[in-house]
C-alpha cells in the first residue's frame, strides 16, 4: 500500500523533465536552462531534507501525516505550473517547492517501511525504492503513450495535471489506509546535532559515501539517458514515441533490480550486493555511449544499466537504518538522501556541458567515477566489525 502511494506521489519528480522538448520550444530554453528544469527539484529536495533533518521532523511527528500532507503540498505547487501558465523562472520556483515537499515524502516513507521490516528490511525498502523508480519514470510513459494516438506529444499541461492528481491519490491512500508497523520507535527528543554525528561515526560515514558514489551516477543517467534515447531513435529514423517508451523502460526496470537486490542483500549481505551492483552499473556507464548510433543495442544496454544503477539504492538506506540510533532512523535517512540529491545537481549539470565538449559517448563515461568511489567505500565498511549489524550479521 505504501509503495503504491509513494509511486503515485513521486510521479511529480520528472513531470516537467518529461516535457522539456515542449518547454524548450515554448520558452526558447538554453542547454543550461533545460538542466535547471530538473535541478530545481533536486535543490528543493536538498533544502527540504536538510531542514527536515535538522528539526528531526521524521522522528518527532507522525511520519504518516507528514508523508500525506507533503504529497498534497507537492501536488498543489506542481499543479499551479500548468493551471496558471507560469513562465520559466516562476516554474523553477514552483519546481523547487515541489522538491522540498517530496523531501518529506521519500525519506519518511523509507522509515515507515522499516517499521514493518526487520530480517527482510533490504527487500522492504527495495520495494519502496523500486516504486520510486517506476513513479519517477511514469511521465515518460505518458509522453510516449501519445504514439498510440499518432500524436507527437501529450500536451505538457495535461501531463503535469495528471501527475498532480496522482500525488493527491497517493497522499489519500497513506492518510486513510496506511498504519505504521510493529517496529515503530517512540518519538525522539529534539537533537539538531544528530545529523552531523552521522559523519563522525565511521560505519554510517562509509555507508553514506557508498550512497554518494551511487548517486553521482543515478540521477544523471535517469535525467539524460531518456533524452539521448529519443535522439538516438530520431537519428536512426525510428519512432520518437517508442524512444520515449524506451526512456520510461530504462528507469522503470529499476523496480526489478531493487526487488532482486533486496532479496539477495538480506540473504548474502549489504556490502556484497552493493559492490556487485556498482561494478555492473560502472561498466554500463563506460560502454553505453558507444552504442548511441545503434538504437536497438543502446536500448538493450540501457535496460541493463537501468536495472543495475538503482538496484543498490535501497541497500545503502537499509544499511544506514541498521547502523544508526533506532530513535533517529528517519533523520539519518533524510540526511543521507539530502546529501545524495545535492550531489546529483552537479552531475545533472555536468552531463550536457561535457556532451557539448566531448560528445555523449565520453560524457556518459564520466559517470563511472561514482561507482568506483562507492565500491571503495563499501569495501572499507565490509572490513569493520560494525558491519555485522547489517542484514542479521551478513556483510
Amino acid at each position: 500500500m505504501l509503495s503504491i502511494a509513494e509511486l503515485l506521489a513521486m510521479t511529480l519528480w520528472f513531470s516537467a523533465s518529461a516535457v522539456v522538448p515542449q518547454l524548450v520550444e515554448l520558452w526558447h530554453l538554453s542547454s543550461a536552462q533545460r538542466s535547471w528544469i530538473t535541478m530545481s527539484v533536486q535543490l528543493g529536495f536538498v533544502c527540504g531534507a536538510l531542514g527536515s533533518a535538522m528539526l528531526n521532523l521524521p522522528d518527532r511527528i507522525s511520519s504518516t501525516k507528514l508523508v500525506a500532507i507533503s504529497a498534497f503540498v507537492g501536488a498543489i505547487v506542481n499543479g499551479i505550473i500548468p493551471m496558471a501558465s507560469t513562465g520559466f523562472y516562476m516554474t523553477l520556483v514552483l519546481r523547487f517547492l515541489t522538491g522540498a515537499a517530496l523531501a518529506c515524502v521519500y525519506p519518511p516513507g523509507m522509515k515507515l517501511i522499516a517499521t514493518w521490516c526487520k530480517e527482510d528490511r533490504g527487500l522492504g525498502i527495495g520495494i519502496l525504492v523500486g516504486a520510486l523508480a517506476v513513479g519517477s519514470a511514469f511521465p515518460h510513459l505518458i509522453a510516449g503513450a501519445a504514439l498510440l494516438r499518432e500524436v507527437s506529444f501529450v500536451p505538457w499541461r495535461t501531463l503535469m495535471i495528471i501527475t498532480s492528481l496522482q500525488a493527491i491519490v497517493g497522499g489519500l491512500m497513506i492518510l486513510i489506509w496506511f498504519r505504521p508497523g510493529p517496529h515503530l520507535t517512540a518519538s525522539a527528543p529534539f537533537n539538531w546535532k544528530f545529523a552531523g554525528e552521522l559523519f563522525w561515526y565511521r560505519p554510517t560515514r562509509l555507508a553514506n559515501f557508498g550512497y554518494l558514489g551511487h548517486m553521482w551516477e543515478l540521477y544523471a543517467m535517469w535525467t539524460w539517458a531518456p533524452i539521448v534515447m529519443v535522439e538516438s531513435y530520431r537519428a536512426a529514423g525510428w519512432s520518437e514515441g517508442w524512444g520515449r517508451v524506451s526512456g520510461f523502460s530504462i528507469i522503470a526496470v529499476g523496480f526489478l533490480g531493487c526487488l532482486l537486490a533486496g532479496k539477495l542483500a538480506d540473504r548474502y549481505g549489504r556490502t556484497t550486493v552493493t559492490i556487485a551492483s556498482l561494478v555492473a552499473s560502472g561498466i554500463c556507464s563506460l560502454v553505453a555511449g558507444s552504442l548511441i548510433p545503434f538504437p536497438a543495442l543502446f536500448t538493450l544496454f540501457c535496460l541493463i544499466w537501468g536495472f543495475a544503477a538503482v538496484a543498490d539504492s535501497a541497500q545503502f538506506s537499509a544499511a544506514v537504518s541498521e547502523l544508526s540510533d533506532p530513535r533517529y532512523v528517519g533523520t539519518a535517512l533524510t540526511v543521507q538522501t539530502s546529501l545524495g540529491f545535492l550531489l546529483t545537481m552537479a552531475t545533472i549539470h555536468l552531463m550536457p556541458v561535457a556532451a557539448v565538449a566531448f560528445g555523449w559517448d565520453l560524457a556518459l563515461m564520466l559517470l563511472a567515477i561514482g561507482p568506483v568511489f562507492g565500491i571503495l567505500s563499501m569495501a572499507r565498511l565490509r572490513q569493520l566489525p560494525e558491519s555485522l549489524k547489517m542484514a542479521g550479521g551478513k556483510r
